[in-house]
């Protein structure tokens, strides 16, 4: 029986998905972005395995009050994509509303295991790091190639995607990039939401209790208000696509 590795749980989750949420937080992530907050997720040898019953198991113990349904996240939950399609055949067999938090970072065009996971997948939340390829890189050790391509596997099969994106103080604030990232979005017809949010540090804790150097120690958190302007010029690129 399959197995995966999972770093921990949250009941009561709000901002995972529709409606109140069991989130899984999965093990292991290949990505390493600067402004990460769970940099303890990263290692896929740590976390504990656990079944698909197991889960499920816990989620009937919230279910009461977590009626929106399972939310993976993580860590990269698409790391273990053979684990996650089993959970979420299994949650469907039950009538549980299935969402995936990725930044599809893992996606290869042609990979069959991504036609057999989007059966059972009800949302995927995706986050957009950066919708420039070599700042991408800079900000997360990874050109953004695979991610883009999700959207539009994921556009070309009718999925609904939340787009999230993260505005980080002098680095993914830049005017140009928000826009042309809004561009990107208006070729989605997918879309049924966008969440632009503002960096906050909140995860430097974690990095001095894991002995780790905080990489973006000098940079302030973002104003709510500009997290606001940020999203007015995405929509701009996305009014401008849609309009052509």
């Amino acid at each position: 029986m399959i197995k995966g590795k999972i770093h921990s749980f949250e009941s009561l989750g709000t901002v995972d998905g529709p409606g109140i949420r069991f989130v899984v937080f999965m093990q292991g992530c290949p990505m390493r972005c600067v402004y990460c907050h769970n940099p303890d997720t990263w290692g896929i040898d740590g976390g504990k395995e656990m079944s698909v019953d197991e889960i499920l198991h816990k989620y009937e113990g919230v279910k009461a009050f977590c009626r929106g349904g399972i939310t993976l996240t993580g860590g990269e939950p698409l790391l273990q994509i053979e684990f996650v399609t089993e959970l979420f055949k299994a949650a469907k067999d039950k009538g549980i509303h299935t969402c995936i938090d990725t930044s599809g970072v893992t996606f290869s065009d042609g990979d069959s295991r991504y036609e057999e996971l989007i059966k059972y997948t009800d949302l995927v939340m995706l986050d957009i790091k950066h919708i420039n390829t070599d700042k991408h890189k800079e900000l997360t050790a990874w050109d953004n190639d695979r991610i883009l391509s999700f959207a539009k596997f994921l556009d070309k099969n009718n999925v609904p995607v939340w787009i999230r994106h993260v505005v980080v103080p002098t680095i993914t604030d830049n005017e140009k990039d928000l826009w042309e990232l809004g561009y990107f979005i208006g070729s989605l017809k997918n879309v049924k939401a966008l969440d632009v949010l503002p960096y906050h540090s909140m995860g430097k804790v974690k990095y001095e209790n894991l002995g780790l150097d905080y990489p973006l120690k000098d940079v302030p958190d973002l104003d709510k208000e500009k997290a606001l302007e940020a999203r007015k010029i995405i929509h701009d690129g996305i009014r401008k696509r849609r309009n052509k």
